[in-house]
Order: structure tokens, then C-alpha cells, then sequence
């Protein structure tokens, strides 16, 4: 698609999930496009839900949509076992496409993905928020100026208290795994996207808390592993360390991050705010600076970046191949942490699944 920024482009959102509110405000937030559909499992739920949220247009069948020509292109939104069909009928129909994370629930569906994806013309965005945070991009561009010279090692945790908005978080079939595949990815795309790939990994992992009680009162009982501690080698030398919880009452704010480098020291998502660096040599001063960073709501920039892909103002971007790699990475976790060993990511053959 060759568009001007004048033109605005009609969106379908697909999942009509909690995620759903992210994507739609972070549209609108973002200008230039008009949420025209909203698709959802249940007819009324969904109507009601398309009324709360000022879309005109309620469906329950998303081919609706995908035959709709007035559509530019869909956010895919749904539980995760749907992810391959919904992309490639999306990307086989001509829309551009914003995935949702996890791509698929293994290696396997997202090679089938990207398939398609090559066959369309290089129309598919794999949704990683994270990376469009204002303190992200300014780390990302303190490491490629090569600031902090290099970086020795990095803490990272991604923790929730878990899902309890619905049941399908905690189902083998419906998912392929539990918070590695539900918040680890965010972490491991961070990682990937910051310093590089992953190429090595050893995981240990536990099921602290196997039966949960929904928001809505039901109780599920899960073998979902819901907290890892993972180790990762990277391919320009430094060592990181993953935390990933489903149990943690606090959380974090969306993720925590601690980078040690030759240069200084930088925490993101901290109790010293989005972003702090210690690094006297780079900043001049002898204590913590706090960078001056942009206030946005929360979505606008990562949804202003997928539009410009989508008017075709910016090439198509790295998040397609690199939810591929995340779920490999994941894959290889799963695989680590049943072995006991550390192994090299990729071409183990191994699917995801619980240790």
C-alpha cells in the first residue's frame, strides 16, 4: 500500500479481549486511522463491547472483515491457537496485519506464517510494545552510539500476578506454554532487540500456584509453569539473567531492567523511574541523571510506527523474523529446562510445553 499521511486507513480489530483496549487506544492515540469493526467470539459480549468502546461495527466471524474491502488491515487480538489461521486468511485476503505475541504457539506455525507473509508482499507486524517506549528507544540509542562501551551483563524481569480475565492463559492446546510464552517473549524480543541475539540458554522453571481463581470466580487448575529463571548467552559476549513470573502480587511496571556495561550503569522501570544511568564518563556527572524523555499515552508511538508500515512510508520492519526467534528461543527454554542443560537456540526440534 502507497498511501500519504492524509489518508486515513480503516482498521479491524479481532479479539475482543482485554489486549483489545491497548490496540484501539493506542490507534487513536497514534491519528490516521479509524477503528471501523471490532470481531468477538459472542454476538451480544461483542456488541456491547463495540458500543463501550465507540465502534460502529460488531462481528463474530472475522472473514467478515477480511472480505470487506473498505478494510485496510486487522490487528489480530485472539487466543493464541488461533494466531495461524486468522494471519495467513489475513494476509492471503491483501490486508496488512498487526499480530499479536506470542506469533503462533510454535516455531513450526510461525515458519507458516511468515510464508505467507512473503507470498503477500511483506504485509505482517508481530505486536512487541515494549519496544516503543520512550526510555527503550533512548537505551536502544545510547548502545548503538556505543555510549556505554561494552555491555557486561544485564538483570531483566517480567512478573504479573497472571491472567485471571480468562481461562484459555492456562490450557495446553490453547496456549503452548505458560509465562514464558505469555511474558517471557516480551523479554526476550527486549533482549534481542537492545543488545543481539540470544544464542545460548539454560532455564529452570516451576509451577508455584497450579489451580487460580478467575476474576469471574471459576477456578482452573494448570501445569503451565509459571515461573522460570533463565540464563542467556548472547552473541556479543554478554550474560543476561530472565526472571519471569505468574505469580508475583505487585508485578512490575510491564517489565524491570538492570544493565551493567563497561561504561556505567543503566536501570529501566525502576523505583528511579522509566529510565536512570550512572555513568559519570558518558553523562558528566558524578551521581544518577535522569534523561529527559518524551510523555506519550501509552500505544501512540508503537501504532504510529505500524501505520507508516502500513502507508508504506516506512519499510516494512524486524518484528515478523523476530517472532520467529522469540518463540524459538522460547522452545529452546522449555527444551533446556527438561534436559537440565544448557543448549544453543534453534534446531533442537523441540515444541514448547511445561518442564
Amino acid at each position: 500500500m502507497s498511501r500519504s499521511a492524509a489518508d486515513r486507513i480503516a482498521v479491524a480489530v479481532i479479539g475482543a479481549g482485554f489486549i483489545a483496549d491497548y490496540h484501539i487506544d493506542g490507534l487513536r492515540a497514534a491519528g490516521g486511522a479509524d477503528v471501523a469493526a471490532l470481531v468477538g467470539r459472542r454476538a451480544e459480549a461483542t456488541r456491547a463491547r463495540a458500543t463501550a468502546l465507540g465502534i460502529g461495527r460488531a462481528e463474530t466471524d472475522y472473514r467478515c472483515v477480511l472480505d470487506d474491502s473498505a478494510i485496510d488491515a486487522v490487528v489480530i487480538a485472539t487466543p493464541d491457537d488461533t494466531h495461524e489461521r486468522i494471519a495467513i486468511d489475513a494476509l492471503e485476503a491483501g490486508k496488512s496485519v498487526l499480530l499479536q505475541k506470542p506469533m503462533a504457539l510454535d516455531s513450526a506455525q510461525c515458519r507458516a506464517i511468515l510464508a505467507a507473509d512473503e507470498r503477500a508482499g511483506r504485509r505482517l507486524t508481530v505486536s512487541f510494545m515494549h519496544r516503543y517506549f520512550p526510555e527503550v528507544r533512548w537505551l536502544r540509542n545510547q548502545i548503538a552510539a556505543g555510549a556505554l562501551g561494552a555491555i557486561h551483563s544485564v538483570r531483566l524481569r517480567n512478573a504479573t500476578p497472571g491472567a485471571d480475565w480468562n481461562d484459555w492463559f492456562f490450557k495446553p492446546g490453547n496456549v503452548s506454554g505458560g509465562v514464558v510464552m505469555q511474558l517471557g517473549v516480551h523479554g526476550i524480543d527486549l533482549v534481542q532487540h537492545l543488545l543481539g541475539p540470544i544464542e545460548t540458554v539454560a532455564a529452570d522453571m516451576m509451577t508455584a500456584k497450579p489451580e487460580r481463581r478467575l476474576a469471574d470466580g471459576r477456578t482452573v487448575r494448570t501445569e503451565l509453569e509459571d515461573n522460570v529463571l533463565a540464563t542467556y548467552r548472547l552473541a556479543g559476549g554478554a550474560r543476561v539473567s530472565h526472571e519471569m513470573s505468574y505469580t508475583e502480587l505487585a508485578g512490575c511496571d510491564r517489565f524491570r531492567l538492570e544493565l551493567y556495561a563497561e561504561r556505567g550503569t543503566v536501570w529501566l522501570r525502576t523505583e528511579r523511574g522509566a529510565a536512570t544511568i550512572h555513568a559519570p564518563s558518558v553523562t558528566g556527572a558524578a551521581g544518577w541523571v535522569t534523561p529527559d524523555l518524551p510523555e506519550e499515552p501509552l500505544g501512540a508511538a508503537h501504532h504510529r510506527h505500524w501505520l507508516s508500515v502500513v502507508r508504506g512510508e516506512a519499510p516494512a520492519d524486524d518484528t515478523a523474523a523476530a517472532g520467529l526467534r522469540s518463540v524459538e528461543v522460547a522452545e529452546t527454554l522449555y527444551a533446556a529446562a527438561r534436559s537440565g542443560t544448557r543448549m544453543p537456540v534453534g534446531g533442537q526440534g523441540e515444541k514448547a510445553g511445561c518442564a
